[in-house]
């Protein structure tokens, strides 16, 4: 069962951090470029009652050898990451980012049922994933996960993850005829992300939740409703996912705002797709200096100073600095970092972070509005 001192500061941290969890995440984006969140239950053992993307640790027996503590590789992207990236999908989502062997289009020829049965098998041990993907004819769509930055678990919190963050696209309608028509609601189990009269069509199945297991809830939404959400304090969201949902939202899902919006014309869906692409593949620069790629990242947030009365956030905010790699990644000495341009603005409460924002660094006061110099 999750504590909430499990994801607190130690006020005395040991002088050797506990080593991160490896494990890995997926900013799922639908036909009509929203994003897949997942509401973990409330005895989580990590981000109880949080919102978060479909992702957890790496397996050894389903997703092959997991770098050991002490190597290089343990926090750069690798073959186990992205297996276990799409294995947690399937466990936690029922969408199966794998492609037919023979035709190599997004897999989606197997039933609900067999497809729940599968997700059940493996969730529970009682098959190995690639061993059920081979059954059903399938391989995992491993190439087609774009690196989108690496989070580290701050030194001094008692449960620790090095999380490998990927972005996947699930294809786009193929006519304008199918994108005009509106999704079928996500309540429905069986109705689809997106419905279409043209038989080369792919239907994506509705997100559903694991039974509350793990997760209540599975919902596409805009990047932008997602974030408005979590300002109005109706769902809770960590740095790390309201930080990477405030990097989407300027681009993915501009005119949805609900997941039975119209869908706009194909085009002006890979328009937005591309748009976003290429702000992520053109790091930005900040005070003379080329941030690092957002493929590249690496980030443990630190707090830099705290910022009583900070704009809206209310009193014992906490100003989070991103352009630190942690420990671990240091003493790799391979000059990794994250991003200095942006900073993560929060109030930590009993159950997690709240009033949280992401502020340009040189936005920020040091002292409080109105008060000492820029950070």
């Amino acid at each position: 069962m999750s504590r909430p001192e499990d994801h607190q500061p130690l006020k005395n941290p040991p002088k050797v951090p506990r080593p991160p969890i490896p494990s890995s995440s997926v900013l799922l984006v639908s036909p009509s470029n929203q994003i897949l969140l997942l509401h973990r239950v409330r005895t989580s053992s990590s981000f109880a009652s949080a919102h978060v993307f479909p992702g957890g640790a790496l397996s050894a027996e389903h997703d092959g050898e997991i770098p050991a503590v002490d190597s290089l590789a343990r926090h750069e992207d690798g073959k186990a990451y992205r297996l276990a990236a799409i294995r947690e999908t399937f466990e936690e989502s029922g969408i199966l980012l794998a492609k037919n062997k023979t035709t190599g289009r997004l897999f989606t020829e197997i039933g609900d049922q067999e497809r729940e049965e599968g997700r059940k098998a493996v969730h529970s041990g009682k098959i190995m994933f690639l061993d059920w993907l081979g059954k059903v004819g399938a391989v995992a769509d491993t190439d087609a996960l774009i690196p989108l930055t690496r989070w580290i678990t701050p030194a001094n919190v008692p449960k620790r993850f090095t999380t490998q963050m990927y972005l996947y696209f699930l294809p786009l309608p193929t006519s304008p005829s199918s994108s005009s028509s509106s999704p079928l609601p996500p309540s429905s189990p069986a109705s689809p992300i997106s419905t279409t009269l043209d038989p080369d069509e792919i239907i994506i199945p509705t997100p559903t939740p694991d039974g509350g297991i793990e997760h209540t809830a599975a919902r596409f939404l805009p990047a932008a409703k997602w974030l408005a959400l979590a300002r109005a304090a109706r769902i809770l969201l960590f740095p790390p996912q309201f930080f990477l949902l405030h990097l989407l939202a300027p681009y993915l899902a501009r005119s949805s705002t609900s997941p039975t919006s119209p869908l706009p014309p194909p085009a002006a869906l890979q328009a937005e797709r591309d748009a976003l692409l290429k702000f992520l593949n053109e790091p930005a620069v900040y005070d003379g200096e080329r941030e690092a790629s957002w493929a590249d990242a690496a980030i443990s947030p630190r707090p830099v100073v705290g910022l009583p009365g900070y704009g809206d956030v209310g009193q014992g905010a906490t100003v989070l600095g991103l352009e630190w790699a942690g420990p671990e990644v240091e003493r790799q000495g391979k000059g990794r970092r994250g991003v200095k341009g942006w900073v993560v603005v929060a109030r930590f409460a009993r159950e997690g972070p709240r009033e949280v924002e992401v502020v340009r660094r040189e936005e920020v006061v040091v002292g409080g509005r109105g008060g000492g110099g820029k950070l």
